[in-house]
């Protein structure tokens, strides 16, 4: 059985970032919880309470949630509608598959103002002769019944035969009273048998031929027994899910136990023998070479930048936050959903500046690791450096000048003024020059000397 604790409701208000004294709603269903408690305590602004499908048999411990709306107790094994009365606020309540037999009970509910929804389907109180009636007369701000809506001339007709339909509920609960102490002795009566049963089993009695040096039947018998026991187990199980059985709140402990013995025994069967522990390192600290996320793999070795990269495939579709990357000066590790890939390194390299990169096409993952030793090289050729060097300014590629060579015997003696002899250079004309022309061309038979106009020069 469980218990309602403070790590549990803060386990559950994750909605409301693990606070619950602020808490408006809360689901606890399927936790076996046998017992309410100190909700009404820590959860005092509570308006929704979920408590479904677990094993309570009695309402308690809310009278203090005054601001509480919905209250879900469904598949649990409640016989009584009680201590509902201080719910101010409350609304609807959902008793869907319990063990209401008590149908007088519900009148606790008839002055809480807000009332409108309830549910008791599936339990033994609507088998009653005047059920629905009955619930309408004595709930009379009630506005649906098993999520059926009450109509005007339904609460008339109920009302006008309220005593009379009252006489005969409780004839009928009392009827159901003896019925259900009759149940509670049967279940009584079988658990002292259980208690009281011996199970077939080793008893001591095979000891008794000890001396006469029979040890070898002895030995024979204990091993069958040992193997006959998952045998046993099984042939329990099939005979108490065989066997008919009153549907009742015992029986419903019953069952629940059952489910968690077959839980413990598959557990047990599960762990099996121990898996080997994996081993990383040697007994003298030198790490070994892992795959066993069985992933290929490439390791290359860029001289230039005197770098290592490993490329491992991960799956495209793989979230990065399942992988884990390690790198140490003599190898690396990668942790893919918890199956570690680890590789020794040729040589060691520097874990501070090396880096994990992965692409968002493929998804493999590249690490990059610079290596521990630095390598000094000689420089490169001039001729080298004139292609695709960056330059300083930006990432354009620096353009260089070709120079000519010119024998150095001959230098002194070059023209460096007629080394373009292809083409004849005409100096460009001068304002003299054009004054000449100009004064040479002689005049037209229409030109006019107009001692007014100034020369042009």
């Amino acid at each position: 059985m469980t218990r309602i604790t403070e790590s549990l409701i803060r386990k559950r208000a994750e909605h409301n970032n693990c606070e619950i004294s602020t808490l408006e709603e809360v689901s606890l269903h399927q936790q076996d919880i046998d017992r309410i408690e100190n909700i009404d305590r820590w959860c005092r602004e509570l308006k929704i309470l979920y408590l479904q499908s677990n094993l309570i048999p009695k309402i308690e411990n809310v009278g203090k949630l005054k601001k509480l709306e919905y209250l879900n107790l469904a598949l649990n094994n409640v016989e009584r509608v009680e201590n509902l009365e201080a719910c101010e606020s409350l609304k609807k309540l959902d008793l869907t598959v319990n063990f209401v037999g008590e149908l007088t009970s519900i009148e606790c509910l008839k002055d809480l103002y807000q009332f409108e929804e309830l549910y008791l389907t599936g339990n033994p109180c609507t088998d009653y002769d005047g059920y629905r009636d009955y619930c309408i007369a004595a709930l009379p701000k009630l506005r649906r019944l098993d999520g059926v809506a009450i109509e005007k001339s339904e609460r008339i007709k109920a009302v006008q035969e309220y005593s009379p339909l009252k006489e005969k509920i409780i004839l009928q609960q009392e009827q159901y009273k003896r019925k259900r102490e009759k149940e509670k002795e049967e279940a009584n009566k079988k658990k002292e048998k259980e208690v009281t049963e011996t199970k077939p089993g080793f008893d001591g009695r095979w000891y008794t031929d000890i001396n006469s040096g029979d040890k070898k039947s002895t030995v024979e018998i204990t091993e069958l027994t040992e193997e006959d026991e998952g045998t046993n187990a099984d042939e329990e199980d099939s005979k108490f899910w065989n066997e008919k059985c009153a549907f009742t709140p015992e029986s419903r402990l019953e069952v629940h136990e059952q489910i968690q013995k077959q839980k413990k025994r598959e557990e047990k069967d599960d762990k099996g023998p121990q898996k080997r522990e994996r081993k990383l390192f040697t007994d003298d600290g030198r790490p070994l070479n892992v795959n066993e996320a069985k992933m290929d793999f490439s390791l290359t070795e860029d001289e230039d930048e005197n770098t290592m990269m490993l490329d491992v495939p991960v799956y495209k579709h793989l979230d990065t936050s399942l992988l884990d990357v390690d790198v140490q000066t003599t190898y690396v590790k990668v942790v893919i959903k918890g199956k570690i890939f680890q590789l020794v390194l040729p040589e060691e390299v520097n874990p501070d500046k090396s880096n994990a990169k992965r692409s968002q096409i493929t998804g493999h993952l590249v690490i990059t690791m610079p290596k521990a030793k630095a390598v000094i090289k000689a420089p490169k050729p001039k001729e080298l450096l004139k292609e695709n060097k960056a330059d300083d300014r930006g990432d354009r590629p620096r353009k260089t000048c070709e120079r000519l060579e010119v024998d150095p015997s001959k230098a002194k003696k070059m023209d460096y003024g007629n080394i373009y002899t292809d083409k004849k250079i005409v100096p460009p004309l001068g304002h003299r020059d054009i004054r000449k022309q100009l004064e040479e061309r002689p005049n037209s038979e229409d030109f006019v000397d107009d001692p007014d106009v100034p020369p042009l020069f």
